[in-house]
């Protein structure tokens, strides 16, 4: 058995105070244990990975050491349990995983935890798990999921290993397009709205650094304008990770195809004399990226307004009697779990305008048509959802704004 000084901290004149000790064990653990106060350890993983359990009731002050005995830890990782308090400020066990690892860990309070002091490199463990700041973060079970209804920053503060966790889930969705806009005293009916762009992505890597987040807001609905009336305008984009999601296509006029967008954006209907019959819907996934972002709208036919496109479906066709349904979102619960706003269903297409019945807005945020007369619904906010088209002397409704979400497991 030996002793070690555990660092001195220098006071006034040149004095030192000593902050601690160990007395190290000079057996070779090859088994998982609890450490004790004052104790250092050999750990030999030769045989595979060895867990190490801190203390369960710390005190200020204790202190555990701990040395890759055979140089094998780059191969198999010596766990430090945390056994419920803090490690370096982060409610996750760490590991050492680099060959001949050693570190001395002291205990400072509920806030820190066990903290490296200077007998050894910080970078001499590391977390198994992600750990993260920024937005609204929620747990389920062993995930962690940070939701952004604004912009901000998504920093890592460990970025974990892939024996546990080293990358996150992605998902990002842009602002949805605003939809058409009447005609005062005329019977014009516009198309519903495209959602904004859903970017679904799994397993990014991430490093220690902050990675901005950007929320796109809804595109506005038209006001109602003179012969042959006002599209809508399109979404804003969403980012994050390096993904960018592209804003929901604008809601068309009477008589106009929809704008394209992350989905694309209803037609209006085709009565106006020359248009061309029937008005075309707005073109989804735009720009293109894979898997795709969105759909396409929907066409407009006679006094029927297209439906607006959404994440999981296109927007509908327009037929007799009723303006076309948006086309239906992404439900993201197999990827985010229960719980989420709005059933897990994001960016549903803007229904169009219709005489005499609006269509319906699409699952996941879209904002319904209008019957005529009227203004169309508009889309709800952090969702992507498009706006709902217009009728008669109505107004557009607005496309929702846009949402980030970050998951990964994190013990």
């Amino acid at each position: 058995m030996g002793v070690v000084s555990c660092g001195t901290t220098m006071l006034d004149q040149g004095v030192f105070e000593n902050i601690g000790s160990v007395t190290w064990d000079t057996t070779a653990k090859t088994a998982g244990f609890t450490a004790v106060s004052g104790n250092g350890y050999f750990v030999n993983t030769t045989s595979g990975a060895i867990t190490v359990t801190l203390p369960a009731t710390p005190s200020a002050g204790d202190i555990v050491g701990i040395k890759d005995y055979a140089n094998t830890a780059d191969t198999n990782a010596i766990t430090i349990g945390r056994n419920s308090s803090n490690i370096q400020g982060v409610a996750s066990d760490f590991i050492i995983n680099t060959e001949g690892g050693s570190v001395f860990l002291v205990y400072v309070d509920a806030t820190k935890g066990w903290l490296v002091t200077n007998s050894a490199k910080t970078a001499d463990i590391t977390t198994r798990f992600v750990a993260a700041t920024g937005g609204c973060i929620t747990t389920c079970g062993d995930y962690k999921i940070h939701t952004f209804t604004g912009p901000g920053t998504f920093t890592v503060t460990c970025a974990g290993t892939p024996g546990g966790s080293s990358t996150v889930d992605y998902l990002g969705v842009a602002g949805g397009g605003g939809a058409g806009g009447g005609e005062p005293g005329n019977n014009a009916v516009a198309g519903g709205a495209g959602a904004g762009g859903l970017r679904l992505i799994n397993n990014v890597p991430v490093t220690v650094t902050g990675y901005p987040i950007v929320i796109g807001g809804g595109g506005a609905g038209a006001a109602n304008s003179p012969n042959p009336g006002t599209s809508g305008t399109p979404g804003v984009n969403s980012s994050g990770f390096g993904y960018t999601s592209a804003g929901g296509g604008g809601g068309a006029r009477k008589a106009t195809a929809g704008l394209s967008g992350g989905s694309g954006g209803g037609a209006g209907e085709d009565t106006q004399p020359g248009s061309p019959t029937p008005a075309s819907g707005g073109a989804g996934n735009t720009p293109p990226v894979s898997p795709p972002q969105g759909n396409p709208g929907g066409i407009g036919l006679g006094n029927q307004g297209g439906g607006g496109g959404g994440a999981n479906a296109s927007g509908s066709n327009a037929g007799p009697g009723s303006g076309a349904a948006g086309g239906a979102g992404l439900d993201v619960t197999p990827t985010f779990g229960p719980g989420l706003p709005n059933s897990g269903v994001y960016a549903g297409g803007g229904g169009g305008g219709g005489i005499p019945a609006g269509g319906a807005g699409g699952t996941g945020g879209g904002g319904a048509g209008s019957p005529y007369p009227g203004s169309g619904t508009s889309g709800t906010t952090n969702t992507g959802g498009g706006g709902g088209g217009a009728s008669g002397s109505g107004t557009g409704g607005s496309g929702g704004s846009g949402i980030v979400i970050i998951k990964y497991k994190y013990q």
